[in-house]
């Protein structure tokens, strides 16, 4: 058997082919394309990479940067590979939101292409975002099920998304949602698009996209809440606005909110400027997921051209303080939040009658629908949860994604469960004299019950559906509440059960 000696001179050789194989290994590696050498992504949803001029970091909400895109689809169902690494697609990206870009690592970002095209099956557009869902630490549930909730209550448009995993300059990112940009369009919000600095008294009554905020904003007006408290409009559409619009939307905002604040709850002069189905609609919504800053950020409201038009609320957005709270209260009664206008509309018996009204309607079938949804989706994004977590290390929460679930679902249920035995009253009855119940008007809060020997049962409750405290003496009830409208349940033994509106004056 020979051996193989090596003398100090050989050693030198031998240390330059080894540097050599290293800088060829080195150099293939670099020219490989990036879903080649990036580790860290899932490989079982599509995957989006983004690739920076000169590699340039996005740390401006205000500048975009020059950047180009492909998608690599990973054989998933329903979409395909757009551009390639060699042959990418121009776009230009910045950072978007204000609490998520903020205060997170894991930063959101706002997508302009160069022209409008079809990305994932998505409306053909130049405008998409990137929503990190930093801030969900419930399995990226809160997102998905508040637009699924907006679908299934056929709220005109709700923004689609694709989960997909996001590679930046060779830099896996983790799991995002690939999602539509509210905006006046065809394909989203559908209304007349209201041109920059407009004069015209008669073309600036729409289209206006505008948005109640928390956060000050050049692009706004502000106006006194009937509550005292500071009111943001930010405006979307028109994006620059002349003396008459913004002398419009101002006065359109007061008098709404006027009108609103009206001490008479009976009045519909609110129902002149607020579409009343849609705001229900929207609200329930986001009652559901106990959405406690649904009416104070991020919460959009359109109007159409014509003076007749009215506001419409929507389309959903930010689902980000959804389920954080007691599910036992109304997304208006929690104190972290100011709540515009909704907590004084919950006061007007004509809302609480559409609100049960579309309960009704939908109620029977939605937990069912959600948790269908919610297994599907979560079997869908396991592995990027899990790749997701790793990349951000474990910070957000997300990494136990089936008890994520679990969790989610039994919140779910108990809100769900609290709502319907709040808004399940039936019909309310106007009559000046009711059944159940002497008289409509309560002296010192009390009123008086008929054949109340034969009552199983008597309950209260405030505009808002929730239970008030009552004292139940011989032939009479005393509402425990201040002045202002109650309906009272009357059940009798034999069944027959009235639901009666009573004053405290």
């Amino acid at each position: 058997m020979c051996k193989l000696l090596i003398t100090c001179k050989n050693k030198d050789i031998m240390k330059k082919i080894l540097l050599l194989i290293a800088l060829i290994i080195m150099v293939n590696v670099s020219v490989l394309p990036a879903n080649e050498r990036v580790a860290g992504y899932s490989g079982k949803m599509p995957v989006l990479f983004i690739n920076t001029l000169d590699g340039k970091d996005i740390v401006s909400k205000d500048s975009y940067v020059n950047a180009t895109f492909y998608i690599q689809s990973n054989g998933v169902p329903g979409y395909s590979d757009m551009g390639s690494a060699s042959m990418p697609i121009d776009m230009r990206i910045r950072g978007r939101g204000n609490y998520t870009w903020n205060d997170f690592e894991k930063k959101p970002y706002r997508v302009k292409l160069n022209m409008g095209i079809s990305v994932l099956g998505l409306n053909k557009s130049k405008n998409f975002v990137l929503l990190a869902a930093a801030d969900d630490d419930l399995g990226f549930l809160r997102v998905p099920v508040g637009f699924e909730l907006s679908k299934i209550f056929e709220m005109k448009y709700t923004p689609a998304y694709v989960p997909v995993e996001l590679v930046i300059n060779g830099d896996y990112r983790g799991l995002y949602f690939f999602t539509e940009h509210i905006r006046v369009d065809s394909e989203r919000v559908d209304i007349n698009k209201q041109l920059d600095n407009q004069t015209d008294p008669n073309l600036v009554t729409g289209g206006w996209l505008i948005e109640i905020d928390n956060y000050d904003s050049n692009e706004q007006v502000v106006i006194t809440e009937g509550n005292g408290e500071k009111l943001r409009f930010t405006y979307h559409t028109p994006e620059i606005l002349s003396t008459v619009q913004r002398d419009y939307l101002i006065n359109l905002v007061t008098n709404t909110d006027k009108s609103i604040y009206n001490r008479d709850k009976n009045s519909v002069e609110w129902e002149r400027y607020i579409d009343i189905d849609t705001l229900a609609r929207f609200y329930i919504i986001n009652e559901i997921v106990d959405n406690a800053e649904s009416f104070h950020g991020s919460c959009y409201i359109h109007k159409d051209l014509g003076a007749d038009k009215k506001l419409i609320f929507g389309p959903v957005w930010d689902f980000g303080n959804s389920f954080r709270r007691s599910r036992d209260l109304f997304i208006y009664e929690y104190p972290q939040f100011g709540q515009s206008w909704i907590g004084e509309i919950a006061k007007f018996p004509c809302f609480q009658e559409k609100v049960r009204e579309l309960w009704k309607v939908y109620s029977p079938n939605i937990l069912t629908s959600i948790n269908s949804f919610i297994d599907n989706y979560i079997s869908s994004i396991g592995d990027a949860c899990l790749c997701d977590a790793r990349r951000w290390n474990y910070k957000y929460g997300n990494a136990d994604y089936e008890q994520d679930k679990v969790t989610y679902k039994n919140y779910l249920k108990e809100k769900f469960t609290w709502l319907g035995s709040n808004w399940n009253l039936g019909g309310i009855s106007d009559t000046e004299v009711s059944r159940g119940v002497v008289s409509n008007v309560a002296i010192n809060g009390t009123v008086g019950l008929l054949d109340s020997n034969n009552i199983s049962s008597v309950k209260a409750y405030d505009m808002s559906g929730r239970i008030v405290k009552i004292e139940i003496s011989e032939g009479s009830v005393t509402i425990g509440s201040k002045s202002g409208i109650y309906l009272l349940e009357v059940v009798y033994n034999s069944g027959d059960r009235f639901v009666n509106k009573v004053i405290i004056r």
